[in-house]
């Protein structure tokens, strides 16, 4: 079948196993593999939000269930926290132009978090995963995956050593603490945002922002968020590899591979720990 006879949803799929498969398709597998984030028996629900990322990642996850060796079943969530009738229908309309099954069900977590002076978009993503978590399991899943990517991941390490005074990364998949048997997964982990909007742009889609109230006036652009830490970063990150370094790759290969005996202290599940535990125990 010629391309330009396929339906749109065949083509943004022939697409991705084609033009995009060495910025997405392999880097997608070769997380999933990497970090085993996928078992046989597997019921995974596909959470997404309305924009780019995760309507991404549902596609490429209709794929792999589709041609993977390891057998797995997929719920595709999505869960309206509040949408105006706009974003709403912009949500549904894409999940139906690309072919994505999926479970609508609501909350009202925007109402919830933007009542609050202190802190909403903390407590919207904390509302917001607990309820995927709980409609996640209500379902029969045992794990759930979010659209993260590897901007995602280096954007969130160099923020929390910036402003919140930790070394602390973005784990590809985690045991939830509040949710037992669960976990959340994250596919897009090697995958680059400029590869996901060139894609976007490959096939002239156009998707949502956060949508709440804080951000409604751009919620179809793609660079909203203003001025946000996460923006500055990015900035940031971008000046830096102008430059003439690899900055991102080096932040990621960095968290692959922290070397604990030049830290003075750490904290494992919880507890803190420092260099003088083993220290004395190094003297010749």
């Amino acid at each position: 079948m010629k391309r330009e006879n396929m339906a749109f949803a065949q083509r943004v799929e022939s697409s991705l196993l084609k033009e995009f498969r060495k910025p997405i398709w392999r880097p997608f597998m070769n997380a999933v593999r990497a970090y085993e984030l996928i078992k046989p028996g597997d019921k995974i629900a596909v959470c997404i939000s309305g924009g780019k990322d995760s309507m991404l990642m549902a596609k490429l996850m209709q794929i792999l269930q589709r041609h993977s060796e390891v057998p797995f079943e997929a719920e595709y969530l999505i869960m309206d926290p509040g949408y105006n009738e706009i974003n709403r229908r912009k949500v549904e309309s894409n999940a139906k132009l690309l072919e994505i099954p999926y479970t609508l069900f609501e909350s009202d977590i925007f109402e919830i978090a933007n009542s609050q002076e202190k802190n909403p978009c903390f407590l919207c993503a904390k509302m917001r995963r607990g309820c995927l978590y709980n409609k996640a399991r209500e379902l029969g899943c045992n794990k759930i995956v979010l659209g993260h990517h590897f901007n995602d991941v280096i954007e969130t390490t160099v923020m929390g050593m910036l402003w919140g005074g930790q070394l602390q990364g973005m784990m590809p998949k985690l045991h939830s603490k509040n949710f037992p048997g669960m976990e959340l997964i994250r596919p897009l982990y090697r995958v680059h945002e400029e590869d996901i909007i060139a894609w976007k742009n490959a096939h002239e889609l156009s998707f949502i922002q956060c949508a709440c109230r804080f951000t409604e006036n751009c919620t179809l652009c793609d660079n909203g968020g203003g001025g946000s830490k996460r923006q500055e970063v990015k900035q940031l990150l971008k000046r830096l590899n102008r430059d003439g370094g690899k900055v991102e790759k080096n932040v990621f290969n960095a968290i692959h591979m922290l070397q604990f005996d030049t830290f003075p202290g750490w904290k494992s599940n919880g507890e803190e720990h420092t260099f003088l535990e083993w220290y004395d125990a190094g003297e010749e």
